[in-house]
């Protein structure tokens, strides 16, 4: 074999893996994850009952049921609203699902559901 083709038969293998990585995305975490992440979305809303409404501070006190997301029993707690505006749809008693997460150091309310 010439080095010349030694140097083409090197080429066209590393085109074939290159294309072979680009194609075959099947094992990429962001490919596998949304559809994960899409679920957990649905999965993660808490069964809750709202206690009290603060509008001038962006605050709802909730009574929830157990977070597993958050590895916590259920208990009632104050959170923050992301959106001030979701907290015009409330009034104490109302039952509500929801989701909250960890926003600068505060349980952030990031969407909320009314139960019928």
């Amino acid at each position: 074999m010439t080095r010349n083709s030694i140097l083409i038969a090197v080429s066209m293998l590393g085109a074939g893996l290159a294309f072979k990585a680009t194609a075959d995305d099947r094992h990429h975490p962001q490919t596998e994850a949304a559809p994960v992440a899409a679920a957990a979305s649905t999965a993660a809303l808490t069964e809750g009952e709202v206690r009290k409404i603060d509008k001038a501070a962006g605050k709802v006190t909730i009574k929830h049921g157990p977070m597993p997301k958050f590895d916590m029993p259920a208990m009632t707690m104050v959170y923050r609203a992301k959106d001030k505006a979701m907290l015009d749809q409330l009034k104490p008693g109302d039952k509500i699902k929801f989701d909250a997460d960890g926003v600068g150091g505060e349980f952030t309310v990031l969407r909320l559901e009314k139960v019928k």
